[in-house]
């Protein structure tokens, strides 16, 4: 092999393998703050209507923020959820929606398998404009009465999801 063609190929192969143009990507997410008021709210909701409940709130990948098992739930909801929440963050839409999905679609009933995923009410997806940054769930009232309760404490934080 010539010396100016080793040049040439080296330079192309080098060409090839150079880095990418890199941007940086803003994410948006809820605080621990946020997640508390929206998870006292929920429970406080549900209390003075004397519901017994658990409320979790996730982030954007899924983890706990906040977590609370209220004075006399049963021991399941808790993770009913932890689970519902993360459903509504997964799927960007209500538990509920994913839970009349799984009646009629194929494709929801297999999702339905996956690890932390739920199909039953009381989940919210927690959402800036079309971004979801998060999600909520809510478990242990009789009922379907789980999602109004967890929607006043994301209405409680509303003015920050703009």
């Amino acid at each position: 092999m010539s010396v100016m063609f080793r040049v040439a190929l080296a330079g192309f192969v080098g060409a090839l393998i150079a880095p990418a143009s890199a941007q940086v990507i803003s994410l948006r997410h809820v605080s621990q703050k946020m997640a508390s008021t929206i998870a006292d709210t929920a429970m406080a909701t549900c209390e003075s209507k004397g519901y017994k409940i658990s409320v979790v709130v996730v982030d954007r990948s899924g983890e706990t923020i906040v977590a609370i098992r209220g004075d006399g739930s049963s021991p399941h909801t808790l993770e009913n959820a932890r689970r519902k929440a993360y459903t509504a963050m997964t799927f960007r839409r209500s538990s509920a929606e994913f839970a009349k999905r799984m009646e009629t679609e194929p494709s929801p009933r297999q999702q339905a398998t996956l690890p932390n995923v739920i199909g039953i009410a009381g989940g919210l997806p927690i959402k800036v404009g079309d971004e979801v940054i998060g999600g909520a769930g809510v478990s242990g009232s009789p009922g379907g009465n789980d999602e109004p309760c967890l929607q006043s404490g994301i209405d409680r934080v509303a003015d920050q999801l703009k």
